[in-house]
């Protein structure tokens, strides 16, 4: 459910724009047809958008900055689902890593442990 602050700032945005821009980009890369998106302009000013539960969140004031911002969100979401199986295995190779330098540690502080 949305707050009265949300929906004071969708009134304001005409949606339209950018679920059109949105669209295009869907058509013109055979890709990312899950997304949806929301323009809150001023929701957050410190961000221009974010992509968070399949959604492009646009913050952008300015009409051509946030057209612009869902074509950035859009394709840092494509690339980020690109690279996302090679994020999965080196974090597993990290911690494999970590695993076994624990484990020396720990065999390692038992012999000192032992000599002292």
């Amino acid at each position: 459910m949305e707050t009265a602050e949300a929906t004071s700032i969708l009134i304001g945005a005409d949606q339209g724009i950018v679920v059109e821009e949105l669209e295009r980009l869907k058509q013109k890369l055979g890709a990312g047809h899950e997304l949806t998106v929301k323009w809150l302009p001023g929701k957050k000013p410190e961000i221009c958008g974010e992509v968070k539960g399949g959604c492009i969140y646009v913050y952008e004031e300015e009409e051509q900055k946030a057209l612009e911002t869902v074509k950035h969100e859009f394709l840092d979401y494509l690339v980020s689902k690109m690279i996302e199986p090679y994020q999965k295995i080196a974090n597993k190779l990290i911690g494999l890593i970590n695993d076994e330098a624990y484990s020396r540690k720990e065999k390692l502080v038992d012999i000192l442990a032992a000599l002292i």
